[in-house]
């Protein structure tokens, strides 16, 4: 903020500031919104539409019989199980009363239980083969249960085919989705972003001055933050050569800005001092001046020894004297601090004569002309300092 403004045009010039501020965060909040609704104009794709639905159906379908198969073959098991797990118990418990009967007979050896032995030795022969019946059909259902594993894997490894397929497709059509959001974003953001340009150049000083940089901070956050993280990948390419893309043209820009500065520089110090002075503003050279800066080359300048009337780097007369009190003073003010003159009273040639210093101004090149005043280089006093 300029120091010669006035304390209630520094407050104005802050209200406006939070005014500019303000209209930005709305338009910012309506941009957002309309970015991210701008991906619902898009139908979103999954994996199901890029597949043969009847082929995706009648593999589901294997998948959930082998599935619901295995399960029953695997209760089945459990119950073949148990019931083997009794036959053996049943089997051991008979072989060990037979083996006690056996070691009885053989102290007493008794004729008349050899019938008891065979009834015995048929009864373990029964036991024997339920117990083997009782494996059969473990075997049998652990049989079922490997055939229906083994088909819902091929199930799964056919779907995992056609999954694999169809998501190849998918992502395909995502990215050319992804590229046509991208492309709606830049369509609306781009037209935003031109007229913010324009506006910076031709508008930023004008009256309406808040709601022109209010529109230019929302273009340069819809552009950067709505736009940029958005920018589709493609391995990296995309974003790498948009960013040379940006550097150059920006580096190109700063490069002609800079040198068509240092020319109009050149033809303004080429000018005779008293025309360098009046085309230039008046809080824009006590500002630089508070800032122990030259108004007219930008060079800085010691200007705390109270010695330094002119710019050694260009030779602009930086302090008079006034031509009623002879009080040193700015070149630029419009009124001495002593006395209240106005400075059109005194002359600064006059005033340095009296103090028998010579004045001399540089004069301008043959073949130049007076330059024309450049509006970007002076400031109004409504403009933002």
């Amino acid at each position: 903020m300029s120091k010669s403004l006035r304390l209630s045009e520094k407050w104005f010039h802050r209200g406006l500031w939070l005014v500019a501020f303000v209209f930005a965060w709305f338009l910012v909040g309506l941009g957002s919104t309309v970015v991210g609704d701008l991906p619902r104009v898009e139908q979103t794709h999954e994996l199901e539409d890029f597949m043969d639905p009847q082929q995706r159906t009648s593999v589901n379908a294997s998948i959930l019989g082998a599935r619901r198969a295995s399960k029953e073959a695997q209760d089945a098991l459990e119950q073949a199980q148990l019931r083997l797990q009794t036959a053996q118990a049943d089997n051991r418990a008979a072989r060990e009363t037979f083996s006690n009967w056996l070691a009885t007979r053989r102290v007493t050896e008794r004729a008349e239980q050899d019938q008891a032995l065979l009834d015995r030795t048929r009864e373990l022969d029964d036991l024997r083969k339920a117990e083997r019946e009782a494996q059969s059909a473990v075997e049998a259902q652990q049989q079922a249960a490997l055939n229906a594993r083994q088909a819902e894997s091929r199930g799964q490894a056919e779907l995992s085919e056609m999954e694999n397929a169809a998501g190849s497709v998918l992502r395909e059509a995502q990215r050319a989705q992804e590229l046509r959001v991208f492309l709606y974003r830049l369509a609306l953001t781009l037209p935003l972003l031109v007229a913010a340009g324009w506006l910076f150049a031709k508008k930023r000083k004008g009256t309406y001055w808040p709601f022109v940089w209010g529109f230019i901070f929302f273009a340069l956050f819809a552009f950067f933050v709505e736009l940029v993280p958005y920018l589709p990948s493609y391995g990296g390419y995309v974003r790498y050569l948009v960013g040379i893309l940006l550097t150059v043209v920006g580096g190109r820009y700063a490069i002609q800005a800079l040198q068509r500065y240092l020319e109009r520089q050149k033809l303004a110090e080429a000018l005779p001092d008293t025309q360098r002075r009046k085309d230039m503003n008046y809080d824009l050279a006590l500002t630089r001046l508070s800032k122990n800066v030259c108004p007219g080359c930008e060079r800085t300048v010691d200007l705390k020894d109270g010695k330094t009337d002119f710019c050694p780097h260009c030779g602009l007369c930086l302090f008079d004297h006034c031509g009623s009190c002879q009080s040193r003073k700015s070149a630029f003010a419009m009124f001495c601090f002593c006395c209240g003159a106005h400075a059109k009273h005194g002359d600064p040639s006059s005033a340095n004569l009296n103090k028998g210093t010579a004045v001399t101004t540089p004069a301008p090149d043959a073949g130049a002309a007076a330059a024309p005043k450049d509006g970007n280089d002076a400031e109004p006093a409504t403009a933002p300092a």
